[in-house]
């Protein structure tokens, strides 16, 4: 149930628990592979850490209360009455940006031809991967070049609104999940009851204060209904915002002189879903072969055309588009119930979570209300 190596725990780390005494959270970090409560009256949120102007030293000086070995912590996550890791972020917007690798943006193509039939798909992927796969690589979003690829692409009948947002000057930037919605580690996360053809997309997550400045990162499963998004772009909040459908975790790793954005942008990212009928699929992000710098992408989510007053997580898109075969012959893959899911990156750990129905996950109960008055009864507000 490890969330992190060795070395990885040396980092500065911060991120939220549920405590059952207070029936609400608390802010916490790492210290020699310990949990440690800093909730105080001054910083009771995540979002007040990441608006300072030094997290790192404030989390690295902060006094704690020791709630822990991290390993058992994170073993309590399907028992609600025990203290359990929750999502690493609070009152943050969770905002996700897709289509931001070539790889990624040819599925797209291929989901929107195949309006969402995965049969379908398979007769078209070699057509489109054949003419634009390789082709788009290397092409820097909204530069001339990728604006000559575009011409050329429309000429051949191939254009489409996911290359738009792919090579075009305007990245996609969505929301993903409501403020306090997103599942921790080791949780349940949720597919939509009518979806036949989903899958994990492993990703990046950046913190982001409302200044715009990028103060750490994490993980994030950006769980993708593939048949919904597909029959229509217009679809794109029911395939993507759902009960449980978001994870990010394990822990916001604050940057610091051991770990930065240089990181992020070198970052590989392994994932693997395990089936309970035995079947494993390995995939693989790169943020390497990224179309769009993560600075590009945070600014234009956040500036002066939009606030975000206490800041935002970033999903930063992903490589990974699943092909290989799971049941059926050019169906491809598809989610089961019971799936266990872990996306790993190297100095920010694992994010471990198991899939279930939206409607079998347990309800969203713990609202932005919910939460001040829990400050507020427990007198740090």
């Amino acid at each position: 149930m490890s969330f992190f190596t060795d070395a990885e725990v040396n980092g500065v780390f911060l991120g939220r628990v549920w405590l059952p005494s207070a029936q609400g959270p608390a802010v916490v970090t790492l210290r020699d592979g310990r949990v440690l409560d800093i909730t105080t009256k001054a910083t009771p949120l995540v979002r007040d850490i990441c608006e300072m102007d030094d997290p790192v030293r404030y989390v690295t000086d902060a006094a704690g209360t020791d709630l822990g070995q991290i390993d058992q912590i994170a073993a309590n996550a399907p028992h609600p009455d025990q203290v359990h890791f929750l999502a690493p972020c609070d009152l943050q917007a969770v905002k996700a940006c897709g289509v931001t690798f070539a790889s990624s943006m040819v599925e797209r193509v291929i989901e929107e031809r195949a309006s969402g039939d995965p049969q379908l798909a398979e007769t078209i992927r070699a057509r489109v991967g054949a003419t634009i796969g390789e082709s788009l690589r290397d092409i820097e979003a909204g530069s001339e070049e990728a604006a000559r690829v575009k011409e050329a692409l429309i000429k051949e009948g191939l254009w489409s609104q996911y290359l738009e947002v792919g090579i075009g000057p305007d990245a996609e930037v969505f929301s993903k999940a409501q403020v306090l919605s997103a599942m921790g580690p080791n949780a349940e996360v949720g597919l939509h009851p009518i979806s036949n053809w989903n899958n994990p997309e492993p990703e990046i997550v950046l913190a982001v204060s409302s200044k715009g400045r990028i103060v750490g990162a994490t993980l994030g499963n950006d769980v993708n209904l593939r048949d919904v998004e597909g029959r229509s772009a217009l679809l794109l909040s029911k395939a993507k915002d759902n009960n449980a459908s978001c994870a990010i975790g394990p822990m916001i790793r604050l940057f610091d002189k051991s770990f930065s954005l240089n990181d992020v942008r070198a970052a590989e990212l392994d994932l693997t879903v395990t089936g309970e009928d035995g079947f494993v699929l390995k995939g693989h992000s790169s943020m390497k072969e990224i179309s769009r710098g993560p600075e590009d992408l945070v600014t234009q989510t956040i500036g002066r055309h939009h606030q975000y007053p206490d800041g935002l997580v970033l999903f930063l898109g992903t490589l990974f588009a699943p092909t290989q075969d799971r049941d059926v012959p050019g169906e491809g893959f598809t989610h089961k119930v019971g799936d266990v899911v872990e996306i790993t990156s190297a100095g920010l750990g694992t994010l471990r979570n198991t899939v279930r129905l939206s409607t079998e996950c347990a309800e969203w109960t713990f609202g932005v209300s919910h939460l001040m008055r829990n400050l507020a009864a427990r007198g740090l507000l």
